[in-house]
């Protein structure tokens, strides 16, 4: 009898692939741009940005900006690069 968490893990064995564009915006929000901002650096509309990270939300299976950069991390679609250095 199937559970309702069977479509996440037979899904998370297919490999998943971002676009250039889709990229692209989850690297600006992960460095902290909002929508506004991504929109603006990739000179699209803010409602692209927020199509495109629709899309990046489904592909990678989660609900936030915070999940899908942890995921895409995760995955090396998107290298880690913290910003938060110790100065000194």
């Amino acid at each position: 009898m199937p559970t309702l968490t069977t479509p996440r893990v037979e899904h998370s064995h297919r490999p998943v692939r971002l676009t250039k564009r889709e990229v692209e915006v989850i690297t600006l929000i992960a460095q902290g741009h909002s929508s506004r901002e991504a929109a603006e650096a990739l000179f699209v509309s803010k409602r692209t940005v927020d199509f495109h990270l629709a899309n990046i939300y489904d592909k990678l299976q989660v609900n936030n900006r915070v999940q899908a950069f942890r995921m895409a991390t995760r995955l090396g679609l998107i290298p880690f690069e913290p910003t938060f250095l110790a100065r000194g």
